[in-house]
């Protein structure tokens, strides 16, 4: 059931990703509007306030409506970023907003040509070391890279790089795991 939710999700998304997509386009504002989706992703990721707002069952369409109204004067978003937030807490679909921006965001990079790579550090990476592994992959990958850094103290040290369907994880984290596993089986 929870994989049958995830794909009604991505296809949900994807269509209203592709109509806000089309919308930017014709207008001439994909940079405004990708701004915009980044700061809202960064939104959701460090705000648990705006987490419940998004995902709330109890929440009327009236009460997100006035939220999403209330946080799109205050972050001064784009008049298309204000009227896609309204029309998703209007269709009660604010909970597929983290995958429409991904969405979005893929949409772009496909029309420039362009690659994300996701990488997750114990530490947060210094612009040289940035531009560095931005680099490598580069090279690996022969495409522009946009890079979504997040720091994952977990991780102890190390890094995790995933670029498309491909991972690559050097933590500490997982190389003792992995000693551990094989550990169990020496006794």
């Amino acid at each position: 059931m929870a994989a049958q939710n995830a794909t009604a999700t991505g296809g949900l998304a994807q269509r209203y990703a592709g109509a806000l997509f089309e919308l930017a386009d014709d207008k001439h504002q994909l940079d405004a509007v990708v701004a915009d989706l980044a700061a809202i992703a960064k939104m959701i990721d460090e705000s648990a306030d705006f987490r419940r707002l998004i995902n709330s069952p109890i929440l009327t369409r009236t009460e997100q409506g006035k939220a999403v109204t209330g946080i799109v004067q205050a972050a001064q978003f784009n008049p298309l970023i204000a009227k896609f937030l309204g029309l998703l807490a209007q269709n009660r679909r604010l909970f597929a907003l983290p995958a429409m921006i991904q969405a979005f965001q893929k949409m772009l990079a496909d029309r420039r040509g362009e690659m994300t790579a996701q990488v997750w550090s114990a530490r947060a990476l210094s612009p040289e070391q940035q531009s560095a592994l931005t680099e490598t992959i580069k090279r690996a990958h022969g495409a522009k890279v946009t890079m979504e850094v997040k720091v994952d103290p977990d991780l102890i040290g190390g890094l995790i790089v995933k670029v498309g369907s491909r991972m690559i994880d050097s933590s500490i984290r997982t190389k003792l795991q992995k000693l551990q596993l094989s550990m169990k089986g020496v006794g």
